[in-house]
């Protein structure tokens, strides 16, 4: 099981956080997704899954979920 950590903008909410957590869990291998919201700042988003993610995987499964950005990668 591997855990990545992952810096997001755009969340202002738990509805915002719940789209982001629905979306990254429908990603094959994705068991657990926890949001670190910090309403309309820089919410980091962790991601246990049985493989590393890639970048593209995360993107892809963000703007699915809304308008939200992945930062720093």
């Amino acid at each position: 099981m591997s855990t990545q950590s992952f810096q997001v903008d755009g969340m202002t909410c738990g509805h915002c956080a719940g789209h982001v957590t629905s979306e990254l869990t429908a990603i094959k291998g994705v068991q657990d997704v926890r949001v670190d919201l910090v309403a309309g700042g820089r919410s980091t988003v962790h991601v246990d899954a049985d493989r590393e993610l890639t970048q593209s995987e995360i993107t892809a499964a963000l703007d699915e979920a809304g308008n939200y950005t992945l930062v720093g990668r």
